[in-house]
């Protein structure tokens, strides 16, 4: 550590450097910040968890308190609506975040590795883009981070209090957001499996394994059911995470246009021009990639209600039995497409698409109709993107042998699958396995892989 305490203060300074160069020339602030600082600032002046309306404020459970929590504490301090002052927090959030990082490739690796993962971490610039977002993105990755890392040290030393301050840091991740519960899933399921592996082999550590699966469940799950009590005496309703459309209570949610969507939608551009301007805008029906329709008289079916929708710029439920009868058409002509190949090119698209959803880069950053200095932004983003996830590959393949890779993998592919599922694939939510990328791709430049018994041996700690 004091060997490379140069290299260490030089990296930190160096991603702390972009972090705020994204800050100064990036900052984004936007609806989904200002519906968390609005809950935060009626939490914190009235002890209302609730959004201001035209009267009053109403209660709401529409996002779940974490992030809602993090902001009051930072509005707290540095006043009301000073989104600045939380953006510089999350620069320190995310430093913390590329140590961990590095220490998750210290003990997987070795400490080689950990330098390079730590400087991979510092220069990503898509973890730097969220940083200057007033989202969750920062602190998810920081939890997830935390709760690989304290994984990794309980299976060398499995102390319970290990596997409970793990829970403690999943749980953090659940209150910021639902699809959190992954990391309780493959966290839990792996410790499951090697207790299983570990019984086959004559290694008695079943009932460690169970203990210990236990324990991170209860103390992951703890912090939801004051949550949960308060849905369920302000709202009189089981609602133990947010909900899935985040709509509010009796909201109508137009659940067959979603699963229309989900016939044909693959990529973000159609996001930003069909799934998010639904309600409140017109659609372009021209915008609708061919694939959205498997026939003529199917194409001018959809025109026609898509018209009936720009009419009125809602929907209701009449005109939405109208979706559900155009989707599930499709689903029936074509279940493969739909259960299958549909969600093999969200996962793609999230993967493999340029990360510009916070900056001023068209969306269709391929027909090169923008600015020529967006259009080299965006190419250059998606080359670095794809040079990430490349690296990280090859690095799977060179650590494949190590104990408890299978740990992050099993995360990864947990994740993948699940947001295959979405009908909004949003490149945002793959950010989540970026700390596990960096890791696989901190593989790839360094010598000969040694054991995580010699790589623990090597040195102390990166983290105190």
């Amino acid at each position: 550590m004091r060997q490379h305490l140069r290299f260490f203060l030089f990296v930190t300074l160096l991603g702390i450097a972009l972090r705020l160069l994204a800050i100064f020339c990036f900052p984004g602030v936007t609806t989904d910040s200002f519906i968390y600082g609005d809950i935060a600032k009626n939490w914190l002046r009235h002890g209302i968890y609730g959004l201001t309306g035209s009267d009053a404020i109403s209660a709401t459970y529409i996002r779940l308190p974490g992030y809602p929590a993090f902001l009051a504490a930072v509005f707290a301090v540095s006043g009301v609506d000073h989104y600045r002052s939380v953006l510089f927090t999350q620069v320190f959030v995310d430093i913390g975040t590329c140590f961990l990082i590095a220490d998750i490739a210290r003990r997987l690796i070795s400490e080689q590795a950990a330098r390079v993962a730590l400087l991979l971490a510092a220069l990503c610039p898509f973890l730097a883009q969220y940083v200057a977002a007033a989202l969750t993105e920062s602190l998810e990755i920081f939890f997830t981070s935390l709760a690989l890392d304290l994984a990794l040290i309980a299976f060398d030393r499995p102390l319970l209090r290990l596997w409970f301050t793990c829970g403690l840091a999943i749980g953090a991740a659940v209150l910021l957001r639902p699809d959190g519960g992954l990391l309780l899933i493959a966290i839990a399921g792996y410790v499951l499996v090697i207790g299983l592996t570990n019984q086959v082999s004559g290694d008695h550590r079943l009932k460690q394994g169970l203990l210990a699966a236990c324990i991170l469940t209860v103390v992951a799950l703890a912090p939801l059911i004051p949550w949960t009590r308060r849905n369920l005496h302000v709202f009189h309703r089981f609602q133990p995470l947010a909900p899935r459309y985040a709509n509010e209570e009796n909201e109508f949610v137009p659940m067959g246009f979603n699963r229309w969507v989900k016939t044909w939608i693959a990529d973000y551009s159609s996001v930003e021009e069909i799934y998010w301007a639904v309600p409140g805008s017109r659609v372009d029906a021209a915008k609708l990639p061919s694939r959205a329709f498997d026939s003529e008289a199917e194409r001018e079916r959809t025109f026609a209600v898509l018209t009936e929708y720009n009419k009125l710029l809602h929907i209701s439920p009449r005109l939405d039995a109208q979706f559900e009868s155009l989707a599930q058409e499709r689903i029936t002509h074509a279940p493969l497409r739909y259960y299958l190949w549909l969600p093999a090119l969200r996962i793609a698209d999230m993967w493999l698409r340029p990360r510009t959803a916070t900056l001023p880069c068209d969306t269709r950053w391929w027909e090169f109709n923008d600015d020529p200095q967006w259009s080299v932004l965006a190419i250059s983003l998606a080359v670095v993107n794809l040079a990430y996830v490349l690296a990280a590959l090859y690095g799977s393949w060179r650590v494949d042998h190590l104990q408890y890779a299978g740990l992050l993998l099993t995360f990864v592919v947990l994740r993948s699958l699940f947001l295959g599922t979405l009908e909004n694939p949003e490149p945002r939510y793959t950010l989540e396995c970026y700390p596990v990328v960096i890791v696989l791709a901190s593989a790839v430049f360094v010598g000969a892989i040694s054991s995580p018994s010699v790589a623990l041996a090597e040195a102390e700690t990166i983290l105190p």
